[in-house]
Formats: C-alpha cells, sequence, structure tokens
C-alpha cells in the first residue's frame, strides 16, 4: 500500500553553529520525508542532530542550507512572523521538562493555550485523551513526573495540531512511566490522526513507532519502516 503523501520534506537540510574555528555543523545533508498521520522516532546518541532537526521541523530554529517543507510550505527562509504563525496554528510541543505552572490546576495549565488557538479542543475531552480526568482539579505538585506529562501533552494537543513534535518527553522519566507516557502518544496519533515526531533515545520504546530514523554525526544514517515488527537488536542498529 502506497504510503500519505509527506507532511515533511526534507533535501539537503544542514545547520551550522558558529563560524571559523568554532564552527559545528549540527546537521547536513539530511533528506526525509514524514508522511501524514505518521508516528515516527528519531533515535541517535546525544549529538547526532535529533534536537536540532526537530526544531527546524517545528519552526523553533532555521535551516543554514538544504530545503524543507510542510506541506506545500516552505520554513527554510521564512521570516520569524510567518514562523510563529505556523507554530501557532500547527505545531504542538512537548519537551523533557513539563513547563507547567503551579498555581494552576491541571484543567488550568491545559486551558492556557486554547486562548490562541483557532479552533480549540474542549479542555476535558483534552484532559480524558490522556488519562487524566480523574486528576483534573489536582496541580503539578500533587500529580507524579508521568502524570505531569501527561498534562503536558494534553497541553500541547488541545488546539488541535497537524504535528506534535516531542523532545525527549520520557527522558526524565523511569521505563515503564515512560513506555506509558509513549502509549499516549500512540494513541493520540491513532485516534485524532495527528503526525507525531518523538526523540528517544531507548530503542525498546521506539519500536512502538511506524518509522524509526537514525541519526548519526547530523546525517540520517538508517531508516526503519514498520518499526513495531523489528526487534530492539534491530532498531538499536
Amino acid at each position: 500500500m502506497d504510503r500519505p503523501a509527506p507532511i515533511f520534506r526534507a533535501r539537503g537540510l544542514a545547520k551550522t553553529y558558529g563560524s571559523g574555528e568554532v564552527e559545528v555543523r549540527a546537521l547536513h545533508g539530511v533528506d526525509l520525508d514524514i508522511a501524514g498521520g505518521e508516528f515516527v522516532v528519531l533515535l541517535g546518541p546525544s549529538g547526532s542532530g535529533k534536537s536540532t532537526l526537530l526544531n527546524i521541523l517545528g519552526g523553533l530554529d532555521v535551516a543554514s542550507a538544504g530545503e524543507v517543507w510542510f506541506g506545500p510550505q516552505r520554513l527554510d527562509g521564512a521570516g520569524e512572523a510567518e514562523l510563529t504563525a505556523y507554530r501557532r496554528e500547527h505545531v504542538g510541543f512537548v519537551f523533557q521538562f513539563y513547563n507547567l505552572i503551579p498555581s494552576l490546576t491541571v484543567r488550568e495549565n491545559v486551558a492556557l493555550v486554547t486562548d490562541i488557538a483557532a479552533n480549540p479542543m474542549p479542555v476535558d475531552e483534552a484532559v480524558a485523551l490522556v488519562g487524566l480526568t480523574p486528576r483534573r482539579d489536582h496541580f503539578p505538585a500533587q500529580l507524579s513526573g508521568g502524570e505531569q506529562q501527561r498534562v503536558a501533552i494534553a497541553r500541547a494537543i488541545a488546539k488541535r495540531p497537524q504535528v506534535l513534535l516531542c523532545d525527549e518527553p520520557t527522558g526524565a522519566l523511569d521505563y515503564q512511566t515512560g513506555k506509558l507516557v509513549l502509549d499516549v502518544i500512540a494513541r493520540i496519533n491513532r485516534e485524532i490522526g495527528t503526525t507525531a515526531v518523538v526523540i528517544t533515545h531507548n530503542a525498546a520504546i521506539a519500536g512502538m513507532a511506524d518509522t524509526v530514523i537514525h541519526l548519526g554525526d547530523g546525517t540520517v544514517q538508517r531508516i526503519a519502516r514498520n518499526a513495531h515488527k523489528l526487534t530492539p537488536a534491530e532498531l538499536s542498529w
């Protein structure tokens, strides 16, 4: 069966920080397609370019060279106003640290994003999607780390983004809790069709994805399709 049309397309993508003797090539020569509705994991050691790639896809950073497209919209060379609109309208972000407001409840933290969304999801629906309805009136200090990360996911999806970009969302969690968080992201991907791109170091968790992209030294070294059919050893190649 043919894969859906790409929602992201990168050709010859490069990112360089600094100049001269302190120049660092974070990415170079990256070519990839990410299909709409896919669940993609980015695997690779620290310094491999994973976060840089995710930030460029999310409009938080700009490429030094090459092309990157979101559907028909070209992101490389876009101005800050255009990138701000792109992030607001199309992208949800989840980071390793939850960035919740301690004085607000679960519902109130999720509701924050609905003020800037054109067609937000009802807050209670977003909270239910991450399985936190019984905890919706609790404050962050009353939640476990995994629950706080699920609040962050609910906040990200409440504006109905086409893309959910997650940078090490399980990095501060143990394996079992991390797997529960990835289960939530997979459910969102499956039930509402949000394209999910997730950075993780854990090849066992990566097996939940449709596609695993291995990065190393700023380049794409391998792309594994149908990752759920592969063993952790095959995924860690």
